[in-house]
């Protein structure tokens, strides 16, 4: 029995452990913490088809560029000389235009298809309950800019198949009628979903621990030894893993995880913000993204996670609260009768999302080490694409044909 060892136990590693259980593989799943702290579970649990444009797209750079004299802003990028930043930021100047949008669109979309039928897989298995529900996202705006952007993104949806209509206020209030609405419209993303992502990452734990597959938290991998083009073995201090196959799903620390294996990535960690407040009114029942303020609100578990913000900085610890505030003022513009209440700093959960500078993931071999797979930099959307990528990883390692094509998310690129 072939030996895989997974490097990271957010949704892609251990959808990726799933897929390669049953397929026969002995597998382990290394995460340098006790898994509950990644995005995973911190995140707004929608699953969306509809977020075929990636981060990298035109007017990105400078509507970012204004974002950052604004401490509240749903963006921001932490002025530095680190080299990294640096590359990443040229990466991302180059990419952001309307060809590689364009180019981006089908395989984001198919790969977001992809993911929202394993989801609906697991969900009609016995052993996974998670609050899958099937609704739709509403867009709301609030000003004839974002209308226009939104009807247009809605039209090129559509032209790839994607359901969603554009809705008046009446109607918006006919599918939110608990909730005083105060927008110029929305746009339905009946294409997308949600779940409550900490029931779905305690039961994928649960069926894997009782299905073989070893899971070690933390457990810091601190080095990686390969032999020719082949990793060999990786060591989380004196312990030693010794595999056929390694897979690093290790979001926003990938890079540093795999220079270890002589594999470069770009990458920065965007850092969110979110909190719950229990709602038993249950007036919000559809998921909703604030469009000019880029705020997600999500019901779950008889309670409201609000979400946001993206800063692009060095992994840190710091909870920017004019950032959180920032959310918390956006709400009552959209939605008046909804006025959550700015957390204690305790009560505030952060993650890195791995961007990459094309917005695209990475999902693939390593061009140096050929039993090495890299699965990261989902952006955003690592939830949404994560039962997708460890599906993806099974078939890679099985030499299996592939699900869909990969050239765009290679390593190389």
């Amino acid at each position: 029995m072939a030996k895989v060892l997974i490097i990271g136990g957010g949704i892609v590693g251990l959808t990726s452990a799933y897929y390669l259980s049953k397929r026969g593989y002995q597998v382990t799943v290394l995460d340098k913490g006790d898994i509950t702290d990644n995005c995973s579970f911190g995140n707004a649990g929608m699953i969306v088809p509809s977020h075929f444009v990636p981060l990298a797209a035109p007017g990105m750079i400078s509507q970012g560029i204004r974002w950052m004299f604004n401490s509240k802003s749903p963006f921001y990028v932490r002025p530095s000389l680190n080299g990294s930043l640096i590359n990443w930021g040229l990466k991302f100047m180059k990419n952001a235009n309307q060809k590689h949008v364009d180019a981006a669109a089908i395989p984001l979309r198919d790969l977001s298809l992809l993911s929202k039928k394993m989801y609906e897989e697991l969900a009609a298995t016995p052993e996974f309950e998670f609050e899958l529900t099937h609704n739709g996202i509403l867009a709301f705006y609030k000003t004839d800019q974002a209308g226009e952007e939104e009807a247009h993104l809605a039209q090129k949806a559509t032209a790839l198949g994607l359901d969603m209509a554009i809705l008046s206020p009446g109607e918006c209030k006919a599918l939110q009628p608990n909730l005083a609405l105060d927008v110029l419209g929305a746009v339905h993303y009946r294409c997308d979903a949600h779940l409550y992502p900490a029931k779905l990452m305690n039961a994928l734990l649960n069926y894997l621990a009782t299905n073989g597959v070893e899971i070690l938290k933390n457990t810091e991998v601190t080095k990686i030894e390969s032999i020719n083009d082949q990793v060999s073995r990786g060591y989380a201090g004196e312990k030693v893993f010794e595999a056929d196959h390694f897979v690093i799903a290790t979001g926003s620390w990938s890079p540093a995880v795999a220079k270890m294996a002589g594999q470069n990535i770009s990458l920065m960690p965007g850092k969110g913000y979110s909190f719950m407040e229990h709602e038993p009114e249950g007036r919000l029942t559809i998921p909703a993204l604030l469009c000019e303020a880029r705020v997600a609100i999500t019901p779950m578990n008889g309670s409201i996670r609000y979400g946001g913000t993206m800063e692009l900085d060095k992994i840190n610890s710091r909870v920017n609260m004019q950032r959180v505030r920032g959310i918390v003022e956006s709400v009552p513009k959209y939605f008046p009768d909804l006025k959550p209440v700015l957390p204690h700093e305790k009560e505030i959960w952060y993650g890195f999302r791995p961007s990459s500078p094309d917005g695209l993931p990475y999902i693939g071999r390593s061009e140096h080490r050929k039993n090495l797979i890299i699965a990261t930099g989902h952006g955003m959307m690592g939830l949404s694409l994560g039962p997708a990528t460890g599906l993806l990883v099974s078939e890679i390692i099985s030499e299996t044909q592939t699900s869909m094509p990969l050239n765009a998310f290679a390593i190389t690129r």
